[in-house]
């Protein structure tokens, strides 16, 4: 009887499901060229020197900070030559975004920097909403707790990339840190959102939905954990002799450099050039907010050095924190909730911009976003949609900062250029 329930299976498959038979009946035949083929390396085994090796490093290698491969070249621990090779996290985000509505792009675009899913949102929106001549009309509220939410991310992909450097060097204890808190910011934004890091929250023209009650005393009471966090991973990273040895006078990036390759956020004020997008732009209500914009000036080496670039992101954690008391004095004051406060008020329910091209671009963690739109008027989906990712930018500045170093540290200066190929392979 089993036997022949089996047989009538096989019969019924291969009547109705020919597709699904021949699928599973062929196997997959590995060709050793396949690899060689898919993603060729720039130098052959003839071009190198007696003394040269070809190293690999990545997809999978840690110390990539992600799925990048890198190509190096060494003559025994010199680095020669890295080439980067791109293409192992691809995210379609344009041709994407060219197929949908303007709304419903937003959960894509958490996907671009997935540890600064707000701050990008944030910067998405704005571009929409110039477009429907939105900008600037909505409630103050709304904007406080954007710049909220917005800055609590910072600081979590700030502690990311912080913490995860440690490792990189061979400090455990202040990755844990920092881990530790980044998880309660994690948490305070899923209880806002619903989403642990892909958020869908800032809305074109509003928010998702108001801010739960009691989350405003909930960030009140973890600032100082956070303050005090800062400070024992500045005495026992910054100031550690070790730390110090690793990453000053390393991966050393000149001004002129960074800004000829499009080097923006902590890796151009490393190099000592005060450009923020937050105070050059002066978008949503960051004018009416006191920060300072934390500079690299050589302390333990020279200006522009990974210990610079690290210093920066460390001090701009404090900044963030100065912005988040701010914006929840406004949250719990002058523009505290009412019973009438709509957060989608704003919301339009069909979103058809006028032909026309914008770029809009925000001051994310890692540095500028931008979103280049082009709206036909005719249409709720975009014509053409181009993305100004920072991190492929910094990726490209690598190869000069690594030739003549040594090859430790060569994963040194990646980990200070915090790179997320989310937005590269976009």
């Amino acid at each position: 009887m089993i036997f022949l329930l089996k047989r009538w299976k096989r019969v019924f498959f291969k009547q109705f499901f020919p597709h699904f038979c021949l699928m599973n009946s062929t196997q997959y035949q590995f060709h050793p060229e396949n690899f060689h083929l898919s993603d060729p390396n720039r130098y052959k085994e003839e071009d190198l020197k007696s003394e040269e090796m070809l190293i690999s490093l990545g997809p999978q290698h840690p110390s990539t900070h992600g799925v990048l491969r890198l190509e190096v070249i060494s003559d025994g621990e010199w680095v020669k030559d890295v080439i980067p090779h791109l293409g192992y996290l691809h995210r379609c985000f344009e041709k994407h975004a060219e197929s949908l509505p303007f709304n419903q792009i937003i959960p894509y675009v958490d996907r671009l920097d997935y540890m600064a899913s707000m701050n990008s949102e944030h910067a998405y929106v704005m571009a929409v909403e110039k477009m429907m001549d939105l900008t600037g009309k909505m409630p103050k509220r709304v904007e406080y707790i954007r710049v909220l939410v917005a800055e609590l991310n910072r600081i979590a992909s700030h502690f990311v990339a912080i913490g995860t450097y440690g490792l990189d060097i061979g400090a455990y204890t202040p990755f844990l840190w920092l881990m530790r808190d980044r998880e309660h910011i994690q948490r305070l934004l899923e209880w806002l959102s619903g989403a642990r890091m892909l958020y869908n929250y800032v809305w074109i023209g509003g928010l998702f939905y108001d801010l739960p009650i009691g989350f405003e005393e909930k960030i009140k009471e973890f600032i100082p954990v956070v303050k005090n966090t800062i400070s024992e991973v500045v005495k026992l990273v910054e100031e550690n002799t070790i730390f110090i040895k690793r990453t000053a006078n390393v991966g050393v990036l000149p001004l002129d450099i960074a800004i000829n390759y499009g080097c923006t956020g902590p890796v151009l004020r490393g190099s000592g050039l005060k450009y923020d997008l937050r105070k050059v732009d002066a978008y949503s209500i960051y004018p009416e907010l006191d920060f300072d914009i934390p500079l690299g000036a050589g302390e333990m080496g020279q200006t522009g050095d990974c210990w610079d670039r690290n210093h920066v992101r460390i001090q701009e954690c404090v900044e963030s924190l100065k912005i988040v008391e701010q914006c929840l004095d406004q949250l719990t004051g002058e523009h505290k909730r009412t019973k009438d406060f709509n957060p989608q008020e704003f919301v339009p329910k069909k979103i058809r911009p006028s032909a026309m091209d914008v770029y809009v671009r925000a001051e994310n963690p890692k540095g500028e976003l931008g979103f280049f739109i082009r709206s036909d008027g005719k249409s709720d989906i975009p014509q053409r949609m181009k993305v100004r990712a920072c991190s492929f930018h910094h990726l490209s500045v690598i190869p000069l900062l690594a030739k003549g170093a040594y090859l430790a540290d060569l994963v040194a200066i990646i980990g200070s250029m915090d790179l997320v190929m989310g937005e590269v392979d976009r």
